[in-house]
């Protein structure tokens, strides 16, 4: 009876084995369900675009997503240079999405025919190895969507990229229709770009005196001179100036040199600035002969804040704001007007007028001069301005004439309505023009370097000459504008000059609604450090008067503006590169080097080294200076290594 009672135990022991072994097998054989996100759930905020804003379920425009006619009713609408990141856990399966050019560009002529776009889908795997899985080749306005399938298995990242196809990115209204990730494991999120907190690292200037500014400066025999000797410190503070050619006199409690020089020649002026803790002293060489504008213009410009909306009060108010903000002390000058201060010509003699928001030019160009700045303003080669003002075409010289005798010591050029002109020609009337005029006037060539104005810019009597289109206040904008120098440098030097756009930090709004840039602080400190390593004009671009202290110690770091300012006039070239950073340097009069050390991932902190040789340097040790912080970071030979911030610069001089 024992024996067939554990035999009867083992058969259901062998039961329940089977049976349990059996409902294992059913369970592992059912697959976990795929879970779905879609891209327009994850939200449009963390999109990177080269213009305007991403959007959810609509096109960049804010239109329904359309691509050839087919309309989609989900994705997001965004625009070349684009990117989008999300963080997977290696255990997503597939992404699907129908890409294209969006139908609303082709409502002009222009844009139907100039977009063009290149979707990339690029993804991340563990050990951090990025790899291309999927390109659209280049699609243009009014082609099909095109289908993207990928697999995702083991990725812990997904870009989704969209480039300007190599020739812009001028109307590239980009959409990802119907995308979704399918998933098995986490949820996929999108990752937000790095952006830190504003943070300010100048030091602020000491109370003992410091002369700042151009250490050279350029005056045509018989031109009026207007010099401010920019200074730091305590006030009040006095000034002297040691060796003045005759023909100018110092105001001694402004700092102000006026006067007519009518020798040519080389001068050497000693600068002393006092106040009641100390004394400072710089040589000032004073070149006077046919060259003006000897290093690159310092000054604002009205259009990136104002637009169409200036008027001669905003004018007063940005040159009141330069003083007070203590601009000037630095060596900040020219207070630039642009579009739209044009009125009606002359009926009898052809002279321009302004308009009724500036009731008179001259009297504020005296006011401007009072102050001890300069002032400039716009005109254009056409018969209209890019506004629709009057243009100066058939009126090249008798312009100059009249903004000479208002007292006007800059002009900027554009380069609207000139169709089928020879830019050569056009400008040469201008150039000609200001040869003649009986004061020094700046010329600003504006053509938005079309038909590569550095290679006969200098030749039709420009001082400077816009190398691309306008810049707008977004990574891609300044970034593709300021790293595209390259290749450039050799067209720059003392009197003639690249000009890459104005500066986008602070309020901009193109007028009248101003709005914080949209550059990140690390961003903002790219832009300025790689305009000065270009030896670039500084045109600040927001209202003076709203500035806040971060904007405050972009523009008054007197050991940054020095490279900018350096009397060798050197434009920096790109020593090193790499998929993520690049590497910059110019060599400085003394012999030292400036060096910026740029980090282009949006997301993630880098360590990016130099190494000496690249910069012409020889064996041995070099002093390393962090030109930001003004402060020395030891002793280096070979190399120097910097960890720099998503989008951010450290940049150093670099001393035998």
């Amino acid at each position: 009876m024992f024996a067939r009672q554990s035999l009867f135990q083992k058969n259901n022991l062998f039961i329940f084995l089977s049976a349990a072994l059996m409902l294992l097998s059913f369970s592992c054989s059912q697959k976990k369900p795929v879970s779905v996100v879609w891209l327009d759930e994850l939200g449009a905020e963390p999109a990177i675009e080269g213009w305007g804003e991403s959007q959810a379920n609509k096109s960049v425009d804010g239109n329904p997503l359309t691509i050839a006619g087919q309309s989609f009713e989900r994705g997001l609408g965004t625009h070349a240079e684009g990117r989008y990141r999300i963080k997977l856990d290696g255990k997503a399966k597939s992404f699907h999405a129908l890409v294209g050019v969006d139908d609303e560009i082709k409502k002009t002529q222009q844009g139907a025919e100039r977009a063009s776009v290149e979707f990339i889908v690029s993804a991340t795997d563990k050990k951090n190895n990025k790899k291309i899985i999927w390109k659209s080749g280049v699609m243009k306005a009014g082609e099909p969507a095109r289908e993207v399938n990928v697999e995702l298995k083991g990725f812990v990242y997904l870009d989704l990229i969209v480039s300007d196809a190599g020739d812009g990115m001028p109307y590239d209204h980009a959409d990802w229709c119907e995308a979704k990730i399918e998933y098995l494991g986490m949820k996929p999120e999108a990752v937000k770009p790095y952006v830190s907190k504003p943070y300010i690292l100048t030091p602020p200037a000491p109370p003992e005196p410091r002369i700042n500014g151009p250490k050279v400066f350029g005056v045509r025999p018989g031109s009026p001179f207007l010099f401010t000797i920019p200074a730091t410190g305590e006030r009040p503070m006095t000034f002297e100036a040691e060796g003045l050619p005759a023909g100018l006199k110092l105001d001694g409690s402004t700092g102000q040199i006026t006067g007519v020089v009518d020798k040519p020649g080389t001068y050497l002026v000693k600068l002393i600035a006092r106040n009641r803790l100390g004394t400072a002293e710089r040589t000032l060489r004073l070149e006077v002969g046919d060259k003006i504008c000897l290093t690159p213009p310092m000054g604002w410009n009205s259009w990136n804040c104002w637009g169409c909306s200036v008027t001669a009060e905003n004018v007063r108010q940005s040159a009141r704001a330069m003083v007070e903000k203590g601009l000037i002390n630095y060596g900040w000058t020219y207070i630039n007007i642009d579009d739209c201060w044009h009125g009606k010509r002359d009926p009898k003699t052809g002279e321009i007028r302004s308009n009724e928001k500036f009731p008179d030019m001259k009297a504020l160009a005296d006011y401007v001069h009072s102050l001890g700045l300069k002032i400039g303003l716009y005109t254009d080669c056409g018969p209209k301005t890019c506004a629709g003002y009057e243009g100066s075409e058939g009126h090249e010289e008798q312009d100059i004439m009249t903004y000479a005798k208002w007292g006007y010591d800059y002009v900027k050029i554009d380069w609207c309505y000139c169709e089928g002109k020879d830019p050569r020609v056009a400008y040469k009337k201008f150039g000609d023009a200001i040869k003649k005029a009986p004061r020094d006037i700046v010329f600003s060539i504006c053509n938005w370097g079309r038909e590569n104005p550095w290679e006969w810019g200098e030749s039709v009597g420009g001082n400077l000459w816009r190398t691309t289109g306008d810049i707008t206040d977004t990574w891609v904008s300044m970034s593709r504008i300021g790293f595209g120098q390259a290749g450039l440098s050799k067209y720059a030097g003392p009197g003639h000059w690249n000009d890459p756009d104005m500066l986008v930090v602070g309020k901009v709004g193109w007028g009248p609604d101003l709005r914080p840039t949209r550059l990140t602080p690390d961003e903002q400190y790219t832009h300025i450090s790689l305009w000065c390593l270009l030896a670039a004009p500084l045109l600040i671009g927001c209202p003076i008067e709203q500035m806040d202290d971060f904007t405050l110690g972009l523009l008054t770091n007197v050991e940054v503006l020095e490279v900018d300012q350096d009397p060798l006039g050197r434009q920096a070239d790109r020593v090193a590169e790499g998929e993520n950073y690049q590497v910059w340097a110019k060599e400085m009069e003394d012999g030292s080097r400036a060096v910026g050390l740029f980090n282009l991932d949006p997301y993630d902190h880098m360590k990016i080294r130099v190494n000496f040789s690249d910069l012409g340097l020889g064996s041995g040790s070099y002093r390393v200076r962090d030109l930001w912080r003004q402060k020395d970071l030891g002793t280096f030979s070979k190399y120097f290594e910097a960890e720099v911030a998503p989008h951010g610069v450290v940049l150093i001089r670099i001393f035998p």
